[in-house]
Order: C-alpha cells, then sequence, then structure tokens
C-alpha cells in the first residue's frame, strides 16, 4: 500500500510519528511537503494529498495541521475524499470501519506524536465493515455527486 503524506507547520511535529507507523506497517510512503516549521497554507498541502489520493495515485492520505480541523475539511473539497478528522483510537477505528475513510487528519498542536502513531495503526488495521456502512457511503457519494 502506498500512503499520501502532507502538512503544514503546525502539523510537521506529527510527521515523523506518522512515517514510523507507516513503515511499522510495510507502507510506502510519499510526502507531499511540508518540510519545515516555515509558515505555510494547509489547504496546499490538503489538495495535493487528496488528488493523489482520488487520482489513485496513492492509496489513502494522512493530513496533519495545528488542529486536524482545517486540511481536513480543505481535503473534503476533493470529489472522492473521505478524509476524517479524528482525536482518538476509537474514532480512528470507526472511520475506516464505518466511513471508509480514504484520508485521516491530526492536530499537531492537540495530538501528541504517540497518540498519532496509535491512531494511524488503528485506522490501517481496521477493515471497512461494508454491509449497512457501505449504504452509507454510497448515499454520501451520492449528495457529492449531487454537489460538486
Amino acid at each position: 500500500m502506498k500512503i499520501g503524506i502532507g502538512c503544514d507547520h503546525g502539523g510537521i511535529v506529527l510527521k515523523p510519528a506518522c512515517i514510523e507507523a507507516l513503515n511499522q506497517l510495510g507502507y510506502e510512503y510519499e510526502d507531499f511537503g511540508t518540510y519545515t516549521t516555515d509558515s505555510v497554507d494547509y489547504p496546499d498541502y490538503a489538495e495535493k494529498v487528496a488528488k493523489a489520493v482520488a487520482s489513485g495515485a496513492v492509496d489513502k492520505g494522512i493530513v496533519l495541521c495545528g488542529t486536524g480541523i482545517g486540511i481536513s475539511i480543505a481535503a473534503n473539497k476533493v470529489k472522492g475524499i473521505r478524509c476524517a478528522h479524528v482525536t482518538d483510537i476509537f474514532s480512528a477505528k470507526a472511520s475506516s470501519e464505518h466511513n471508509n475513510a480514504n484520508m485521516i487528519a491530526f492536530g499537531g498542536r492537540i495530538t501528541t506524536p504517540e497518540d498519532a502513531k496509535e491512531m494511524l495503526l488503528a485506522f490501517f488495521n481496521t477493515p471497512f465493515a461494508g454491509g449497512r456502512h457501505q449504504t452509507r457511503i454510497d448515499k454520501i457519494t451520492k449528495i457529492e455527486n449531487n454537489n460538486l
């Protein structure tokens, strides 16, 4: 599996822990930036990763900003993206199992690197359950198709 990862200056503190989790899982990754703590605009990185996921260039994506909120909102503006902003392991598992999220977002100012790593492992190790959840994903896709 190949994962896209991108962040702004507020999320860069989590990037090493996320890459460590990806290495632990044996996944390849493509780093879309940023690479320093210099101030940058999170929508730019959200769009890069989201477009890579939507096009199939990568299988899933990880985006990081100060809170995880703005970057997840921006990623969700790309058609085909279901980016979940999570702050705990239960939500990380549910975003995969129930929502079939193809991207996950964390905030470097509200999440520790250790917690981000654990949530990523939970996200990637939890399969989509399908069934009644697929019906709901289909409804989300219909909303998306009618509005984007």
